[in-house]
This record gives C-alpha cells, sequence and structure tokens, in this order.
C-alpha cells in the first residue's frame, strides 16, 4: 500500500511540475473560428426569397496559412441550418494569419451549379484569441430556372 501510495504522490508531483512549466514558459493558446452559410438560389436572382433554402450537407474548404508559415486545410459541411464552422486551437505563435474560404460542392441534386460571386473569400485573420470571423454566404443556383421564377 505505501508504495502505491509514494507513486500516486510522485505522479501528482510530476503532474503539478508540468503544469508549473507550462505557465512559466509562457504559452498561451489561441482559439480562432471562421463560419458562414450556404444558400440555393432556386431563381437565381441574387436575393434571398421565400423560394430559397440552405443547403446542407455542402462542402467548404478553408486554407489557412500560419503566423509561422505552415499551411493548414479544412473541410467542413454545412449542418440542417446551412451553416459551416472552422475552428482551431493553437499556440498563439501558429495562429491564423491569413485564410481562403471557398465552396466545393453541393450535394443538393436541385441546385449544383455555383452563383457568381461564390468562388471564394480570402480573409486576413488579425484578431484576438475567441473571436469568430464570418464569412459572405455562398450560393449554388439550379441548372434553370424554375418556370414559377419568370
Amino acid at each position: 500500500m505505501e508504495a502505491l501510495q509514494k507513486k500516486n504522490l510522485l505522479m501528482g508531483y510530476l503532474l503539478l511540475m508540468v503544469l508549473l512549466l507550462f505557465f512559466i514558459s509562457g504559452i498561451q493558446a489561441w482559439t480562432g473560428e471562421i463560419h458562414g452559410r450556404v444558400v440555393c438560389d432556386v431563381c437565381g436572382d441574387s436575393s434571398i426569397g421565400p423560394e430559397d433554402h440552405v443547403l446542407e450537407g455542402a462542402e467548404v474548404a478553408v486554407l489557412c496559412i500560419t503566423k509561422s508559415g505552415e499551411v493548414l486545410n479544412y473541410q467542413a459541411f454545412t449542418n440542417e441550418k446551412g451553416l459551416y464552422t472552422v475552428a482551431e486551437t493553437m499556440p498563439e505563435s501558429d495562429r491564423w494569419d491569413a485564410c481562403l474560404a471557398r465552396p466545393i460542392s453541393s450535394f443538393h441534386e436541385h441546385c449544383t451549379h455555383l452563383g457568381e460571386g461564390s468562388s471564394g473569400v480570402k480573409l486576413s485573420y488579425s484578431h484576438p484569441s475567441g473571436y469568430s470571423h464570418p464569412v459572405r454566404t455562398f450560393v449554388y443556383r439550379p441548372p434553370s430556372v424554375p418556370t414559377y421564377c419568370i
């Protein structure tokens, strides 16, 4: 029993030392987030109306370069509300410097053509930790406009 208590005491001491070194070294974590939405513009009129709907399962890629020069590639899919989110926690010295968000594909069978101006969004990421950066909405359109839109 004494050997187990000594082992537990030693493990607790080592954990305390690791935590102490972490705080003394000044390593700070940084968290960033990019989010946006993907919509089907049914009438292709570049305005959101009652006939339009969000796209669930649309794929979006976010490519970021860090302050240290590392390139990170993220893949996200929209939820039932048409929203996607990419988030990362890393050391402050490795935080995102700039990112490019771009739509990859829509799996909705009636809305697969990428709308004008939806090719991608470049952004400089100079925000503090915990900030969520919104990206403008990406739009897909049907191959042909339904007759009720004309």
